[in-house]
C-alpha cells in the first residue's frame, strides 16, 4: 500500500515548509518565543522584554505566530481589557532550539565581532 503523506523539503521553493522556516528563523519570532517560555505575558511585558521591537512589528508578528499555531492570545473580559498571550503545545517545541540559538550567539559574539573586524580590516582587492 502507498503512504499518501507529503514528503515535504524545505528546499524547495513550492514546498510550504519553506514560509515556517522563514517564520521561525525571523529574529523577532525568536525573540518572542523565548520571551514567551516562562509562561504567558502581556503585549507591554513582550515589547519590554523584547527590546527595540516597534509595536506594530510586535503586533505583526504575534498575529503571523497565532495563526501559525505557535502563540496563542487570550483576551479577558475584564476593565481596563487584558491581553495575554502564551506559547501553544507546537510553539512550546520551539523553546529548546531558540533558547539554544539566543545561548550560543550570546557565547561567541566576541568571535563575531572578531571576525567582522577582521574582515573589515582586509585590503580591498
Amino acid at each position: 500500500m502507498e503512504s499518501t503523506t507529503p514528503v515535504w523539503n524545505v528546499m524547495l521553493a513550492t514546498c510550504p515548509s519553506r514560509t515556517s522556516l522563514a517564520r521561525i528563523a525571523n529574529k523577532w519570532t525568536a525573540m518572542i518565543v523565548i520571551a514567551l517560555s516562562d509562561g504567558p505575558a502581556r503585549f507591554g511585558t513582550i515589547r519590554d522584554v523584547v527590546a527595540g521591537i516597534s509595536g506594530k512589528v510586535l503586533s505583526s508578528t504575534l498575529r503571523d505566530l497565532e495563526r501559525d499555531g505557535i502563540v496563542t492570545r487570550t483576551a479577558y473580559d475584564e476593565m481596563p481589557p487584558r491581553v495575554e498571550y502564551e506559547l501553544t503545545a507546537l510553539g512550546q517545541t520551539l523553546r529548546e532550539p531558540l533558547t539554544a540559538l539566543g545561548v550560543w550567539a550570546e557565547q561567541h559574539i566576541e568571535e563575531v565581532l572578531a571576525a567582522r573586524d577582521s574582515y573589515d580590516d582586509r585590503p580591498v582587492a
